[in-house]
């Protein structure tokens, strides 16, 4: 890709009913990088990519759920960058019938057409991937690899993340962005200057991100967690959040994802009505990508009956 960061642009987000409350909302399109490999995942796989190929590996292998961003776009960057890929993926009955599988599942059609093989694994035995006995069996049997953990969060994510925010951006006094694993967010952090405010908006339940996001951060920095609007937990989604989301994609023209950034926006929006942010307020809301997951979104939306994203 040759300076696929060029495309990146601060958009100015201008919502009728935000009107009154006098605060400036803009939205960092990073989902413009790139189809597939958009938004943190390319920040995520940047320096993790560069590694793989120093230590001379050409297989990456990486874990997710069956309809995972990360999957995606770890697919696509193989092809890309010449490098064989293997996805573990959570959910043996999925293999019991592949072609069936990925007939109805367009995140992992997409990732088989770029290349990648899968190991469906149950969800037993995908909480073990992080021993050391898990990975031994899988280099067993797949050889030499180049391990990418789940989401893509580490060191080298992180670093690749605190390059998000450019210094075009110190005049933003509060940065927000959606949580999966924490590697977003972290790289925030670490890259904001000192009267700056991050906030994190997690996609999931639990308590967990917090510790999990103090182990790659600076400490003395200004952020907090919004844990409430997560709609139930991750994947979890309601006809007011598909609603909201048609209505700012036709608006603002910006489209959103049903998993990350839409329930990011949405809290954002609740929160200005509700006078969190006081007038003249500078807000800069990343957009994280992932917008290859509404497709299959949309057909467990159809399954149940409720509107599709537009």
């Amino acid at each position: 890709m040759k300076n696929p960061e060029k495309r990146i642009k601060n958009q100015l987000v201008s919502l009728k009913e935000l009107q009154a409350f006098g605060v400036n909302l803009y939205m960092k399109r990073e989902d413009l990088i790139h189809p597939f490999i958009s938004g943190n995942k390319y920040r995520k796989l940047k320096y993790n990519i560069l590694q793989a190929d120093k230590q001379e590996k050409r297989t990456l292998l990486t874990f997710g759920g069956a309809f995972s961003n990360h999957i995606s776009a770890v697919a696509y960057a193989g092809k890309e960058f010449g490098f064989e890929t293997i996805g573990i993926i959570r959910g043996d009955e999925l293999g019991l019938n592949p072609e069936k599988t990925l007939l109805q599942n367009p995140t992992l059609r997409t990732a088989a057409e770029h290349g990648m093989r899968f190991k469906f694994v149950s969800r037993s035995d995908y909480r073990e991937k992080h021993t050391i006995a898990f990975i031994k069996n899988l280099m067993e049997e797949f050889g030499d690899f180049y391990l990418v953990p789940e989401g893509g969060t580490n060191k080298l994510a992180v670093k690749g993340c605190e390059e998000i925010l450019k210094p075009g951006d110190d005049n933003f006094d509060v940065i927000c962005c959606a949580i999966g694993t924490g590697g977003t967010i972290s790289g925030l952090i670490n890259s904001m200057n000192n009267r700056q405010k991050v906030l994190g908006f997690p996609a999931l339940k639990g308590d967990f991100l917090e510790k999990e996001i103090k182990k790659y951060t600076i400490e003395g920095k200004n952020w907090s967690l919004i844990n409430k609007y997560h709609f139930g937990g991750f994947g979890k989604i309601r006809k007011e959040l598909i609603d909201f989301m048609n209505n700012f994609h036709a608006e603002s023209s910006i489209p959103l994802d049903p998993i990350y950034t839409g329930k990011m926006m949405f809290g954002i929006v609740d929160m200005i009505k509700k006078g969190y942010f006081k007038e003249g307020t500078r807000i800069l809301a990343i957009h994280t990508g992932g917008l290859q997951g509404i497709d299959g979104m949309n057909l467990r939306l159809q399954k149940k009956k409720l509107p599709v994203i537009i």
